[in-house]
């Protein structure tokens, strides 16, 4: 039954497909990303898609409870450690939920409580900011690197199914790292957006990100003229626009292909997604959404980009068809680099299949070297080409690498 004050949510030809969705769900542990080898995170006692939220709540918990108990011990690294990962569970949790109901506000409130343990115990700055918008709020993390002086600043657009708290690991932060600032945000159609439903338009997140942008260059602490999108999984499709429509940005990195024709996405991909944008954008009919992710190309918008620029793609994403990539890729003025992953899928690795928690995957540490390196006046040594990147050959920085777009070239 649908709660007070809550929009009714709209019937998707994809829901006919639940039934092997919920399948699929208990016997791999994967709500999507079926490609990649082994179970998923979701819990064997999970046999269908509504049994996630509680089952990964419950976790998560647990998780939280051991965390006091390691704090009041006064074991505070270890408590940092484990409260982020109680966060992560309130995420997944919360996630799955495609209404802001009892259940989604408890366990989002539950995420937040819990990351701000980790703001409040790790041994650096973390700010938590709200920035007024569109006579609304939206909000991100500041994770502030040390020394005196403006430094370059990440700007990290997270994919549709995290949140602001997703990335870094709050001991293993890859752009603190490397001198830079890090802002983690929660555009529209993410985290405290949703919770303050804020509906996803086809152009509103750009927008709220060139707000983000306008707090963020009058900070003391930022060198406004280095400034760089991290746009990761449906976040690229976000960061390119970012990028194709406010100027201030200094270079962009996108991995994980997703700015391709959605239809692939909502059509092809898990049932999940369909169902998940109908909650994002407040849609009132499958027809007025279709309409909405219509839109949200960026055709007509790859030529607008004048930073330097790194694409990342698998080879066979189900969600981004490589012709398509290499097309949008094609359209581009600016100096811009395309790496394919040969035979892999979404969570194209460069050292490694992706086995583990999104925080720990390479890609970031590669974006975040490219991103300096742009800061530090290094042309890109590849632009326009497209480097194929195959298992048992060499990285992206290699002195030989492969240039070809199929692998029979």
């Amino acid at each position: 039954m649908t709660q007070k004050n809550q929009p009714k949510k709209i019937s998707l030809k994809r829901d006919s497909q639940q039934w092997a969705f919920d399948w699929i769900v208990k016997e791999t542990g994967k709500v999507f990303h079926f490609q990649s080898e082994g179970r998923g995170r979701i819990p064997r006692s999970v046999r269908s898609h509504d049994m996630i939220s509680k089952h990964m709540g419950q976790a998560a918990i647990k998780l939280e409870k051991l965390a006091k108990e390691e704090e009041a011990a006064g074991h505070v690294e270890t408590a940092v450690e484990i409260y982020f990962q109680a966060a992560l569970q309130f995420l997944d949790a919360q996630h799955v939920i495609f209404e802001n109901n009892d259940e989604k506000k408890f366990l989002h409130s539950s995420l937040i409580r819990n990351y701000s343990k980790v703001r409040e115990l790790v041994n650096y700055r973390i700010e938590h900011i709200d920035i007024p918008w569109n006579g609304t709020t939206i909000s991100g993390n500041l994770h502030l690197a040390l020394g005196d002086g403006p430094k370059p600043l990440v700007f990290y657009v997270p994919g549709c199914d995290q949140t602001k708290e997703s990335w870094p690991h709050p001991y293993y932060n890859q752009a603190l790292k490397r001198g830079m600032h890090l802002f983690c945000f929660d555009g529209p159609g993410q985290g405290e957006c949703n919770m303050r439903s804020i509906p996803l338009t086809s152009d509103n997140y750009e927008k709220a990100a060139s707000a983000a942008i306008d707090y963020l260059i009058k900070r003391p602490e930022v060198d406004p003229k280095k400034i760089g999108v991290y746009a990761l999984s449906f976040g690229s499709h976000w960061g390119m626009r970012i990028a194709a429509t406010d100027h201030r940005i200094a270079a962009v990195v996108a991995p994980w292909a997703s700015y391709v024709d959605k239809h692939h996405l909502m059509n092809e991909e898990s049932p999940r997604y369909k169902q998940l944008f109908a909650y994002l954008t407040k849609a009132k009919s499958e027809a007025e959404l279709d309409k909405i992710v219509d839109a949200m190309t960026m055709n007509g918008f790859m030529e607008k980009i004048k930073c330097p620029s790194l694409l990342i793609a698998g080879e066979y994403d189900p969600r981004a068809p490589i012709d398509e990539v290499y097309e949008l890729f094609d359209q581009m003025k600016a100096p811009a680099e395309l790496w394919v992953m040969s035979d892999q899928h979404h969570i194209a690795s460069i050292t490694h299949r992706h086995g583990g928690s999104v925080w720990e995957a390479d890609i970031h540490g590669f974006s975040c070297d490219w991103l300096r390196d742009r800061f530090n006046g290094q042309p890109l040594k590849h632009a326009g080409q497209v480097l194929y990147l195959d298992a048992s050959g060499s990285g992206p920085n290699a002195e030989v690498v492969k240039f070809k777009r199929k692998w029979y070239e």
